[in-house]
């Protein structure tokens, strides 16, 4: 193989291997990338559906009271409205099942919210229960708390899942590097023993062919030098040979 084709071939196989390996990483970063992101999202949804569920809950037992000390207009306003956003957010909350055990938990929220509602769907005002605190304690407030809890432990499995998500990301990123780092690896492997080839067919000849001139210069040797590839160092050790030839040659005649 001629000198320049080995050397070409040479930068050609290190930029393949960084190239493939550098196309590896992008797609392998991309892909974790956007499924990451889907969970996330998926989580953060359940997260913020949830905050909004536990605030109309202390809006709804925000009503219950105002019912409790007798303002019936107000109080049924404000517990309409909250009741409209919870289950807004329940809404959400089952339409975005994605984790296991997770539709369970809305299972139970649905369940509890129900046990609650029944509490101040039927009338407070002008009956035995308006001013009653004892029964807002032992009922009402009881049944709220549940709720509440039932929220509280869906946002719990959504948030530990955000975790285990970035954790994962941690670990999947560390995996989508390492063909690159499998490639520098290689590539200074790879230089190691292409500079080691380059010393040993091209600088070495060329120093021979150097010290051989020189001999010739100062010792009147004849030039001696045998190349072992056949690629432009072997033509220009010929070329040099033919040069001594022929002086050789002239100056005999």
């Amino acid at each position: 193989m001629r000198l320049k084709y080995k050397i070409i071939s040479g930068f050609v196989i290190l930029a393949v291997m960084l190239i493939i390996a550098g196309i590896i990483s992008i797609i392998e970063l991309t892909r974790v990338g956007k499924s990451v992101q889907v969970l996330l999202d998926q989580n953060y949804k359940s997260i913020n559906a949830a905050n909004t569920m536990l605030e109309a809950l202390e809006r709804e037992d925000g009503g219950v009271l105002l019912l409790i000390l007798g303002n019936k207009d107000e109080g049924r306003t404000t517990i309409h409205e909250a009741d409209s956003i919870f289950l807004k957010g329940l809404h959400i909350l089952q339409n975005n099942v994605t984790l296991p055990g997770e539709g369970d938990l809305v299972t139970g929220i649905s369940y509890s919210y129900s046990e609650y509602k029944n509490t101040w769907i039927n009338p407070v005002v002008g009956t035995e229960l308006e001013g009653d605190l004892k029964w807002y304690y032992d009922n009402q407030h009881k049944s709220l708390l549940q709720v509440k809890q039932a929220v509280r432990n869906l946002m719990f499995l959504n948030q530990s899942a955000m975790y285990k998500t970035g954790t994962d990301l941690k670990q999947r990123s560390e995996k989508a590097i390492m063909p690159g780092i499998v490639a520098i690896v290689a590539g200074v492997i790879f230089s190691l023993i292409f500079s080691y080839f380059i010393h040993y067919y091209v600088i070495k000849p060329i120093l021979r062919m150097m010290k051989s001139l020189n001999d010739y210069n100062n010792y009147n040797k004849p030039f001696m030098v045998e190349i072992e590839t056949k690629d432009e160092i072997y033509d220009l050790a010929q070329a040099i040979k033919l040069i001594f030839i022929k002086k050789s040659t002239d100056s005999k005649l």
